[in-house]
């Protein structure tokens, strides 16, 4: 059996009463843009920090080419990090904080000087060896730390939420060029962020935190088809939810009653829940149609809303109980044209496109 690159094994973080990470476990390839994606709180830092030797375990254990870094100091570790705020220094010029790794690894000065040249060419900084980082935007600053994290070729960069301090464009131009970093140099990228959008844009895989805890690890297209849980379901993408009664599991699908004599067969069910027990349908919103007439197995519903969003168009519905539920047309869709607020229509979908969570 090959050996994990990096390896995490059973880490656990308790302060006092509180656990913040519970039996976190992974292994990731050299060279793979591993995402750690959740809400604040769920633990994804941590273990980060954990990772960089900033905060120790209360348990598990870390293996990098299948050595334990849990002894080796944090400076002594080798390993790339990228922060949140730039955490440059401000008396120093772009050329000397990119340096900085360097010149307290004692590395030549001829070694030194063609390293940063290296690195800033890489970040598309060249020529700017000089400039001070007050006068620098932020997307610049921010490239500038990427570069010093990357000058002295660490083996796994760190890159805790570096893009949150930045608009929208700025961010998306620099996950473009982060993307673009990685597949030149093919370094291995451990990244944190609470964005679902980031992390589908950047990653080769996946791991969504919870409460401490990994509930899933996959690719983008694999969370959003296959979510195991409905907290997944939830945060990858954009879902509906519709409580439901199964009626009737079988090898993993299930025949569920929606209410008003609506029948639904063939949705995949995780949990397990037992016959009569209560799941929660998920709906995704560009999976659902619309028609004005009557369809036996379809859901009644009142359009609410219409709003045109560019390349599609968004109908905001409510079933008979008030449940909103949210409907992506492509734009030009002949159901948009006919549609108009306050009338009824039926909702159906594909059932394998759904999911239904105990």
């Amino acid at each position: 059996m090959t050996q994990p690159f990096l390896s995490i094994r059973g880490i656990r973080k308790s302060y006092g009463p509180v656990t913040a990470v519970k039996n976190v476990s992974m292994d990731i390839a050299e060279g793979e843009f591993m995402t750690f994606l959740g809400p604040s709180g769920s633990g994804k830092s941590t273990t980060l920090y954990i990772l960089a030797g900033f905060q120790d375990p209360s348990g598990g254990d870390i293996l990098l080419r299948g050595q334990s870094l849990l002894s080796t100091p944090s400076h002594k570790r080798n390993i790339g990090m990228v922060f949140q705020r730039y955490t440059l220094f401000p008396h120093l010029s772009v050329g000397e904080n990119v340096a900085f790794p360097l010149r307290i690894r004692r590395r030549p000065q001829a070694e030194i000087a063609e390293r940063v040249k290296a690195a800033l060419k890489l970040v598309r900084l060249e020529g700017f060896e000089d400039r001070m980082p007050a006068l620098m935007s932020g997307g610049q600053q921010q490239r500038v730390a990427l570069a010093r994290a990357l000058v002295y070729n660490p083996p796994v960069l760190l890159m805790d939420e570096p893009l949150s301090a930045l608009d929208k464009k700025l961010r998306e131009e620099i996950q473009f060029e982060i993307r673009r970093i990685h597949h030149e140099t093919g370094v291995t990228i451990l990244y944190v962020t609470h964005d679902q959008e980031e992390a589908l844009r950047l990653s080769d895989r996946i791991a969504v935190f919870s409460q401490g805890e990994i509930d899933q690890i996959g690719t983008g297209p694999e969370l959003y088809s296959n979510p195991a849980t409905r907290f997944v379901a939830g945060f990858i993408g954009d879902s509906n939810f519709l409580e439901a009664t199964v009626v009737e599991s079988n090898a993993g699908k299930a025949r569920l009653s929606l209410g008003d004599g609506v029948m639904v067969e063939g949705v995949p069910l995780h949990g397990g829940a037992a016959a009569n027990g209560k799941a929660s349908l998920m709906l995704r919103p560009e999976r659902l149609s619309l028609s004005r007439a009557s369809v036996p197995s379809g859901i009644s519903v009142t359009v609410r809303d219409i709003t045109f969003l560019g390349n599609n168009v968004e109908v905001s519905t409510a079933t008979p109980a008030g449940v909103d539920l949210a409907v992506r047309l492509p734009f030009g869709h002949e159901a948009i044209l006919s549609l108009a607020r306050g009338e009824q229509a039926w909702l159906t979908f594909d059932t394998a496109s759904a999911h239904a969570f105990a």
